[in-house]
């Protein structure tokens, strides 16, 4: 579709998310967030992808009361004890057609090579928004993981042009892609719960502070119902583990609603 785009607007790969009501353009935005956050309050409101000028959200979609997707479940041990979010990566892949590899993606997700240290109390170590932090294979070695920023760099390499970054959105996005047939990569923790501060620590990187957790996981969000999320965990030996969605929206919300998915062709 040729979205009538006037000149004094911008629609380019800086700004890639432009949102239109019944095919006329209104604006565009940094981030898929931003974009659905004023969509909403347009009736007959759309929006589209720059990159291949596709058509990825639209607010008179009808949403289904259950979805379950079939995706093919990858264990990230023994060989990856860190590995969660390039396993939870390698489905989302899989899913999309890739023969993606999680050893191959561990070996390819961008490091920071931040040194871990202590000093006057303060930790200072890698950002995790900048490269994985620490070693990806065994607990026996100091590490912790990896965010959306780096995912969506690697998931890049293998769908070009076709990987969406909604990293800040609402939880009603997320279903929404799932409903349309797509799962969705998050980070949450382990425990699939809100936590409370005691989980938390402060480190101090060369980008700037962070809040960290050592029960950080990633997950592939694969279906969903009234009152459950299903996942394919990578910690478990069967697909759509069924978790409660409240819990789980919560600890997803206090990870930074971190989430990236594809475009289908």
């Amino acid at each position: 579709m040729v979205i009538p785009v006037s000149k004094q607007y911008l629609w380019d790969k800086e700004r890639p998310f432009a949102v239109c009501q019944q095919k006329k353009y209104l604006n565009s935005f940094k981030t898929f967030a931003q974009a659905a956050n004023v969509a909403r309050e347009y009736k007959n409101s759309s929006i589209y992808y720059y990159n291949n000028k596709t058509l990825i959200w639209t607010n008179s979609a009808k949403r289904k009361s259950r979805v379950i997707l079939k995706v093919p479940l990858i264990s990230q041990m023994p060989e990856l004890a860190r590995g969660c979010e390039v396993t939870s990566l390698a489905m989302l892949l899989r899913h999309a057609g890739v023969k993606a590899n999680k050893m191959t993606l561990a070996k390819e997700i961008k490091k920071d090579p931040t040194p871990y240290q202590k000093k006057n109390g303060k930790i200072y170590y890698g950002h995790p928004n900048v490269g994985f932090v620490g070693d990806i294979y065994t607990f026996k070695k100091r590490g912790y993981g990896v965010y959306h920023k780096p995912i969506k760099a690697l998931a890049e390499k293998y769908l070009p042009g076709r990987i969406l970054d909604l990293t800040g959105c609402n939880w009603s996005d997320v279903l929404y892609f799932v409903n349309t047939g797509t799962p969705v990569w998050v980070i949450t923790n382990g425990s699939f719960k809100e936590l409370s501060d005691d989980y938390f620590q402060e480190w101090q990187t060369p980008y700037g502070p962070i809040r960290i957790t050592m029960k950080e996981h990633s997950v592939l969000v694969t279906g969903y119902d009234q009152n459950y999320v299903y996942v394919n965990n990578p910690l478990k030996s069967k697909a759509n583990q069924k978790v409660p969605v409240n819990d789980f929206v919560k600890a997803w919300v206090q990870m930074g609603r971190q989430a990236i998915t594809y475009i289908r062709k």
